[in-house]
């Protein structure tokens, strides 16, 4: 049998979820209980028979319930070192019964936040008296239990009629839990107060586990998502997988490229990703139209691929998806006939996945030891914005080439050089140590499309040496950001080439 009784538990919760059945069982193995107000009356109305806080500390509630379990009596109860006969001989003293068993969870800050709230309204909501409570017994795991949330109550129920009590393990876990919960708790509200595109002196930032990953980036390493518990950042959140194998580390992080990029526009627009960079990107009116010419920019590298629509999946996109090997589809929704179409590839993981409210309102990389934070790149960049300064001017047709192309290459791994035609790209230099070599990859791989096409690199040029490639290919036109010394060459050189050339005002490297 186990030493650790409940003869005495103190309830206070928000969610009463299961309060009831749980309450009543406290009840047949014995244990007295104590309640808050709120939770007080529910109990009674259950039939449950419990003592109010404010008789068992003889103080009534205060200042409207803010201060309800604020006092010495409770916490000592709770804090009192069972181990210790100092601590048990001053309770006696002193007419303290001990608590054993703390049942709390805190007002809900964080969905009252999620709503259209005011200031006033979300600070009504910061949980004082729970928060304490919560870290009492925690601290004190050794002698008292503590339950942080509803989802424990089945289990801890089950271990107490198995046993007759609570092991310390058990105890030392949900002590654990509770810890988390209250810094979780302490981490949303910091972070309503002080957002992190305002660059807080000291930042919190927490995670909740959403699921296990398929595997890390490699088969033997292990790995797991997590999602933001900040309210407003809810696009993993609302990930629905409608069918397919478990998605791996990789998985994820080409989704969110992939998301990214189809995000960059609003008509129709398919991407697909390799590796964490684009392999193919296309718009056009009809989403199936968008998708063919977005595999026709490299479909050997497209095999294994993760697609992004940025529009509801129809059926004759569907059918071009399954013609050969993908790895995940992700999409806004899906026509009926396109999900069944796609789900008949077993393995094919199908994502619904809302992209309304995407977008972070900071990036942060972790690093060894420390974490990088700077400004989401969100800019989506127009082309009214870029600076004709070459002789000959774009056309209207290069112009809107020029704007897709700049957009697709801000999502493009450092360097990056982006070749586009007709609203699709046609050859994507990523990742390459030398611009020049950027420059030259995406040529190759547009395999003799490049003629009529235009460019857009993601930095400034620092030699006129590409802007020689690009003319030698029979590229039109080019865009890229100015802020080179050699600014002046570059421009001489696209004139004395015939090319148009037209500077952005920002620079899009990716690392």
């Amino acid at each position: 049998m186990n030493e650790f009784k409940i003869k005495r538990a103190l309830v206070s919760v928000s969610d009463k979820t299961g309060l009831g059945e749980f309450c009543l069982a406290l009840k047949k193995f014995g244990a007295d209980i104590i309640a808050t107000g709120s939770t007080w009356m529910f109990l009674k109305g259950k039939g449950i028979s419990a003592e109010k806080v404010s008789d068992f500390t003889g103080f009534p509630e205060l200042i409207g319930g803010r201060v309800k379990t604020l006092h010495p009596k409770i916490h000592a109860g709770i804090l009192a070192d069972r181990s210790r006969r100092e601590h048990l001989m001053e309770l006696k003293e002193k007419e303290i019964p001990l608590i054993d068993l703390v049942v709390v969870n805190l007002y809900p800050f964080r969905e009252t936040i999620a709503g259209n709230c005011t200031e006033k309204e979300a600070i009504e909501k910061i949980d004082i008296g729970g928060v304490a409570l919560l870290r009492a017994a925690a601290k004190n795991y050794e002698s008292v239990a503590v339950l942080s949330t509803p989802r424990d109550y089945s289990a801890f129920l089950e271990e107490l009629a198995s046993s007759g009590g609570i092991s310390l393990e058990t105890r030392r876990k949900l002590a654990a839990k509770a810890f988390s919960v209250t810094a979780q708790y302490d981490s949303i509200i910091a972070r309503f107060f002080s957002p992190l595109y305002e660059f807080p002196e000291k930042i919190s930032i927490c995670f909740e586990k959403k699921q296990d990953c398929r595997y890390g980036e490699n088969p033997h390493q292990a790995g797991a998502v997590y999602t933001e518990c900040f309210p407003c950042l809810v696009p993993f959140n609302s990930l629905e997988q409608l069918n397919g194998k478990p998605l791996s580390f990789n998985n994820f992080l080409d989704v969110d490229s992939a998301v990214r990029i189809a995000l960059e526009f609003d008509e129709p627009a398919a991407v697909i990703v390799k590796h964490n960079n684009p392999c193919g990107v296309a718009s056009a009116e009809k989403l199936s139209d968008a998708f063919q010419k977005a595999l026709d920019c490299d479909s050997k590298s497209a095999f294994g691929s993760v697609i992004a629509l940025n529009k509801k999946c129809d059926f004759k996109t569907a059918e071009k998806i399954t013609a050969f090997f993908n790895e995940v589809v992700v999409a806004p929704s899906f026509d009926a006939g396109a999900l069944d179409k796609l789900c008949e590839k077993k393995n094919l993981r199908v994502l619904k996945l809302p992209f309304s409210g995407y977008g972070r309102e900071a990036d942060f990389r972790r690093i060894e030891g420390g974490l990088l934070l700077q400004e989401a790149d969100a800019v989506r960049e127009k082309a009214e914005w870029f600076d004709v300064v070459s002789r000959k001017k774009p056309s209207g047709d290069e112009l809107r080439d020029l704007e897709f192309a700049f957009r697709v290459v801000k999502n493009v791994k450092s360097n990056a050089i982006v070749l586009a035609k007709g609203l699709a790209t046609i050859g994507i230099g990523a990742g390459q140590m030398s611009r020049v070599d950027a420059v030259e990859l995406a040529i190759k791989k547009a395999s003799g499309r490049e003629k009529g096409a235009v460019l857009a690199s993601d930095g400034f040029f620092p030699f006129r040496d590409n802007i020689d490639r690009a003319a030698d290919a029979d590229i039109t036109a080019i865009v890229a950001p100015h802020g080179s010394i050699r600014d002046n060459e570059i421009i001489s050189a696209a004139n004395e080439r015939g090319l148009c050339l037209l500077f952005a005002e920002r620079r899009h490297f990716r690392h």
